[in-house]
Parts: C-alpha cells; sequence; structure tokens
C-alpha cells in the first residue's frame, strides 16, 4: 500500500507506519481514552500491525492517530481517533478525517462504520450517521478486558 503524507502549516499527516511513535499513542489509549482504558502496548502494536493508521506530527512529535479496519472492497471500520490536548482547536480531527474520507483505498465501500460517545457532530460533517437498524447489529463485547488480561 502506497504512503500517503499531507502538510498543513507545522503539521505533517502520514500514513507512513514507520513514523508511529506507538509509546505516544499507547499512552493515550491507555489512559487518556474512554474505549481502551488500560490496554496493553502489546495490543495497540498488534492492532497498527494489521490497520491502515494515519498520524499527525508536530515537529516530528506525534500529536493525532486514526486507524481503519478494513478489507478495501466492501467494509471499514474508524477508530481510536484522537488529537492529544495542547493540539486540539486547530482543525486537526476535521483535517484527518478529510484525509481519510479522500483515501484512494477507501472508496465505494458498501459500508463505512465507526463507534462514538462524544464525538458525533464531527463525524455527521463527514456523512456518518446513527444506523438505521441498530437492532440488526450484534456485538461480542468483553467488559474491562485488559484489565482482565493482566491478571
Amino acid at each position: 500500500m502506497s504512503v500517503y503524507q499531507f502538510k498543513q502549516n507545522d503539521y505533517l499527516l502520514s500514513t507512513d507506519k514507520n513514523l508511529l511513535q506507538t509509546d505516544v499513542i499507547h499512552t493515550f489509549l491507555a489512559a487518556q481514552s474512554y474505549w481502551a482504558k488500560d490496554i496493553p502496548k502489546s495490543v495497540v502494536e498488534k492492532s497498527i500491525d494489521a490497520s491502515l493508521c494515519f498520524g499527525i506530527y508536530h515537529n516530528d512529535e506525534q500529536v493525532g492517530f486514526a486507524r481503519v479496519i478494513s478489507d478495501y472492497a466492501t467494509f471499514a471500520y474508524l477508530c481510536d481517533v484522537f488529537i492529544i490536548d495542547e493540539h486540539r482547536g486547530k482543525g486537526l480531527s476535521k483535517w484527518m478525517m478529510e484525509k481519510i474520507m479522500e483515501h484512494p483505498d477507501l472508496q465505494n465501500l458498501r459500508r463505512f462504520t465507526l463507534g462514538t460517545r462524544d464525538a458525533h457532530e464531527l463525524y455527521r460533517k463527514f456523512g456518518f450517521r446513527e444506523s438505521d437498524n441498530a437492532c440488526n447489529n450484534m456485538e461480542i463485547r468483553i467488559q474491562d478486558i485488559y484489565i482482565k488480561m493482566k491478571q
């Protein structure tokens, strides 16, 4: 898969996994996210290996991240989206979403999904909406899986 890079002001957005700073990603997800609290670093690394990742960098420091899980033909799932607190309010999440939605390998999918507790308005700007048939969706959810993995 080709690497895509874009510059905006002092920021770089890239799909180059070699630039990803797994310590930054792990620290945010494990300590600051509601969806991956206590996630082990080994799980973060494994998830990155199996995903299309988007990183945002400022002066070579990673300040944003998102990953997409996809078969690149029919389905994609957007997850682990974040911007570090000090860099919020600068339009970086919108810029990252624009580049994700424009990515050539993510076009003409039958379904593109995500889960969010608090960013509905951001995602609505890019065509996401609440599912009409939420009752058709099923899941297996293991509460506190990362804590249980430590035991």
